[in-house]
């Protein structure tokens, strides 16, 4: 082990609020007692990173969190040499350093890395449960405490960005959306305080938005913009301009749309 695979600042110490909208609990209780790596699927901002946050507190495993792009390689998941202190040392990459830890790792919007970067997560999601470090030799068997969680927005997938059925068999898959009505605004009371009037009629703003997805929107207003919203308010910016900095002007730069969204928030505000 390398002097930076400890993960000790991955623990989380304190309880994520998180609130179920189905068996997803249960579901990932399951799959890691079972030693299988789960896939979670839904729209931004619909709680998919909370939950793998609220279940690593409930695991008391650390998390490491990775966020994926275009430019990810396999060596920025497995580590590489780096040149310190004049001396040439290995150094353990995020997915490394969870294999070794028996933490948990999740690829954040997996179908953003390159396909050969994925393909280095076949070997610790299949039986195998290895994960090969080609460049030092090494083959790391995966300890039992160790859970590899990856996810995606299916509303982006196009056929240059699309999970492959010889990844996505691999996992078990755990479906999100966004919350009920009810859900959804105790959750913006919860995490913000606000009053529950004025959280319910931001979650009837937040459906107009998802109504116009595909017809001037890709995606509508998410959960997690509501609380920032929210948020705003709370700090005294009065609800028009909020839901225009946290919602509307976010969702688009289209004049003729920003202007349709914000008579939206203005018939509830």
């Amino acid at each position: 082990m390398t002097a930076d695979s400890t993960l000790d600042d991955y623990f989380i110490e304190k309880e994520p609020f998180y609130a179920p909208q189905g068996k997803e609990i249960e579901i990932f209780h399951a799959a890691y007692h079972n030693g299988i790596p789960v896939l979670l699927k839904g729209p931004t901002g619909c709680g998919k990173s909370r939950f793998m946050e609220h279940m690593a507190w409930k695991l008391s495993r650390p998390l490491i969190t990775v966020s994926c792009h275009d430019d990810l390689t396999a060596a920025d998941l497995v580590g590489r040499y780096l040149i310190i202190g004049g001396e040439t040392r290995w150094s353990d990459g995020p997915l490394s350093r969870a294999v070794r830890g028996g933490g948990i790792c999740y690829l954040d919007e997996i179908v953003e890395a390159r396909k050969d970067t994925t393909v280095v997560i076949h070997p610790l999601a299949d039986d195998r449960r290895v994960l090969p470090i080609e460049k030092t030799g090494e083959l790391l068997t995966v300890p039992p405490e160790f859970c590899l969680g990856i996810s995606y927005n299916p509303g982006y997938q196009s056929v240059l960005k699309d999970l492959k059925q010889s990844t996505r068999q691999r996992f078990v898959s755990i479906e999100f959306d966004y919350p009920s009505a009810q859900l959804e605004s105790d959750i913006i009371v919860e995490e913000t305080g606000l009053d529950n009037e004025t959280a319910t009629r931001l979650v009837r703003y937040a459906n107009m938005t998802r109504n116009l997805k595909g017809s001037g929107l890709e995606e509508g207003a998410s959960t997690r913009l509501l609380v920032h919203a929210a948020k705003l308010m709370k700090t005294g910016i009065d609800a028009r301009t909020a839901c225009r900095s946290a919602i509307s002007e976010t969702l688009t730069d289209d004049p003729d749309m920003l202007k349709a969204v914000n008579e939206l928030s203005a018939s509830l505000f």
